[in-house]
């Protein structure tokens, strides 16, 4: 089920266009006026291309809702969460999106960088790591919307990267290192499958202790997307 859509950015991409034009700046500030509209069409376009994905299988699933483009605020501290799916066992799946216009490098320590054609290596912040942060806002807000796990269970958070279906990931050996949760948005469906037939008996039963009704998950999804701060 379909809570919440993206929010349309165009008026802050139409800003960015036209102050470029503007003589008042200097060339750092016209860079930088560059730099950011162009960021922000590729974090739009990277973000549409997900939702498609996602949207084609669990837009109208009655077990899971799904919560596109998501900022909260809470107690001074602020998440960006770019999808959001919240399973019937009160699962909860923050995605983060990322468009790269080169090769994504993950070392053996959980670092990421970015390869350019023809140019050098860039480090980049661990979106694992960022995602991460973004739980801790999210628990943050549904202790204080009185969302809790039954009998004492508590809630379960996941954290998935996608880049684009074109993007190439260079990955450690994943006995090193598991990065089987940063993958192509287009495989997403075929991940998360693959995560819930994993699960041990035991996981399960403990997921079975947080079932809600499909009523009750669009209730706990729709409270949430209220709190959205644009």
């Amino acid at each position: 089920m379909l809570i919440k859509s993206a929010d349309d950015k165009s008026k802050r991409l139409d800003l960015l266009k036209s102050l470029q034009d503007s003589a008042m700046l200097d060339d750092r500030q016209h860079r930088w006026l560059r730099d950011e509209f162009f960021r922000l069409q590729q974090g739009i376009s990277g973000e549409r291309d997900a939702a498609h994905y996602i949207d084609a299988h669990f837009a109208d699933s009655e077990n899971h809702a799904v919560i596109h483009d998501l900022r909260l605020q809470v107690d001074g501290e602020v998440a960006q969460i770019d999808h959001l799916i919240v399973s019937r066992a009160l699962v909860f799946y923050l995605l983060e999106t990322k468009s790269f216009g080169g090769d994504l490098q993950i070392n053996e320590q959980g670092e990421f960088s970015v390869k350019y054609a023809g140019r050098s290596v860039y480090g980049i912040e661990s979106p694992l790591e960022q995602s991460r942060r973004h739980e801790k806002v999210l628990r943050k807000l549904l202790g204080t919307l009185g969302i809790a796990g039954r009998a004492g269970a508590d809630l379960q958070f996941e954290h998935v990267v996608l880049i684009h279906p074109r993007g190439t990931i260079q990955r450690p050996d994943s006995k090193r290192l598991d990065t089987s949760n940063v993958i192509k948005a287009d495989q997403f469906k075929t991940w998360h499958e693959k995560f819930v037939n994993s699960s041990s008996v035991m996981e399960v039963l403990g997921l079975m202790v947080n079932l809600r009704g499909s009523n009750t998950v669009r209730e706990v999804a729709q409270k949430i997307a209220r709190q959205h701060r644009p």
